[in-house]
């Protein structure tokens, strides 16, 4: 059975870093598309932009060839560059400090595992019109999430 080929669009977005923030992501397949959202307190840019990885790679059913496009370069260098040389250090970073967001490396790790990816990198705000619409996304789910601390 040949893979699925999907599109991913993925970003995280935080008001303060740390603080609220959201994530969002865009799949594709041919010409149906599936967007999805959602946000937390007190969290990081980082943590949001990988959450928007894992989110999107959970709502798979199967294995896919997936063409991913963040303008993170932390999950792009942390997938590609860095993850294995962490996991050969027991999570610890080349200069012996714990590796930050481990729990999150991990989960993309085990969720990547059955899945082809090809990586690609998009310039933030610069009128890539899908990373442009999950930025969008993202930011607003941050304002909701600051919007009911707020009231609280």
């Amino acid at each position: 059975m040949t893979k699925a080929k999907i599109q991913m669009f993925t970003d995280g977005s935080c008001l303060q870093n740390p603080g609220p923030g959201g994530w969002a992501c865009l799949l594709r397949y041919n010409k149906t598309e599936k967007m999805f959202s959602g946000g937390q307190t007190d969290t990081t840019n980082n943590q949001m932009e990988m959450t928007a990885v894992i989110k999107g790679l959970q709502a798979l059913s199967r294995a896919c060839d997936i063409e991913l496009y963040t303008d993170s370069k932390y999950v792009i260098d942390g997938f590609t560059q860095w993850l294995e040389g962490w996991k050969a250090r027991n999570w610890k970073k080349s200069d012996k400090k714990p590796v930050l967001n481990q729990e999150l490396w991990m989960q993309l790790d085990e969720l990547a595992q059955k899945h082809q990816i090809n990586w690609h990198w998009v310039k933030g705000h610069s009128g890539h019109d899908e990373n442009e619409r999950v930025d969008q996304l993202a930011r607003l789910e941050a304002e909701k999430i600051k919007s009911l601390e707020a009231q609280e």
